[in-house]
């Protein structure tokens, strides 16, 4: 009834965990971008039946990783799951009741999931993520993701949105963290530029320092402490280097 899919890039420190929590779906399907470290070893040694690998590389874009993905899947409903993130019990039952509904008396073409992020231990409530929504969960044929970073799931017909979430436990140490945000700002800057999408000085400057005014005043992530400080930061960083690099793009253009 559901095929649960992850994409990995070397998640040898998240991908049981994360699989431990889905591993009621009836199929479980990890696609991997070329893992350096033990990711693929460890997901292979598990020979769990309802579980499969693909390898298959990135090229840095995720939505054409995404629907590739989907279209090894086996069943009607699909659930896309990052390997930093944990499907609570909670979740899992709402989702089960869900599906059975859905069996019975068709409804809903997808599913908004909420989620929240734990930073070094801790719950962030504020900021920007404090109540973020993703459509994670949908029927096979609604739709096809779009975009190669920050990628949206876009179907046709009716959704709705769980009461309970998943946990997210992003950039748990500060290597991590840059190497991330490196990547990720890289790729986004790439796909802006290749839509003729411009920067100036003036958003490299003060767009970043409107970013962490509004995620650390105005949607109260100083409330989190000293980890709403680092989230707050973290995100006008992220706003930064994607500007920054968007600049120097068109500048050897």
């Amino acid at each position: 009834m559901i095929s649960v899919i992850i994409l990995t890039k070397n998640e040898e420190k998240n991908i049981l965990d994360c699989l431990e929590t889905i591993s009621w779906a009836d199929e479980i399907i990890v696609v991997d971008d070329n893992s350096e470290d033990r990711t693929v070893e460890i997901v292979g040694n598990l020979k769990l039946k309802n579980l499969k690998i693909i390898k298959s590389e990135l090229h840095e874009d995720f939505s054409t990783q995404r629907n590739f993905a989907i279209s090894k899947a086996a069943n009607e409903w699909i659930l896309f799951i990052d390997a930093d993130e944990r499907v609570t019990a909670e979740l899992r039952r709402e989702i089960n009741d869900f599906l059975i509904e859905e069996k019975n008396s068709p409804e809903f073409d997808g599913m908004y999931i909420r989620r929240k992020d734990m930073l070094w231990g801790e719950l962030l409530k504020h900021g920007e993520t404090g109540n973020i929504k993703l459509l994670r969960l949908a029927r096979k044929k609604a739709g096809k993701w779009q975009g190669k970073i920050h990628e949206k799931w876009i179907i046709k017909g009716r959704v709705d949105t769980f009461s309970n979430y998943i946990l997210h436990f992003p950039h748990q140490t500060i290597s991590e963290f840059l190497s991330e945000i490196n990547f990720y700002t890289t790729i986004r800057a790439t796909e802006l530029y290749e839509n003729g999408i411009k920067t100036s000085l003036l958003q490299i400057i003060f767009y970043p320092k409107a970013k962490f005014f509004v995620n650390y005043f105005l949607k109260f992530g100083l409330l989190d402490g000293l980890e709403g400080l680092v989230f707050a930061v973290s995100m006008s960083l992220h706003s930064f280097l994607v500007r920054g690099k968007l600049w120097l793009l068109w500048e050897k253009s």
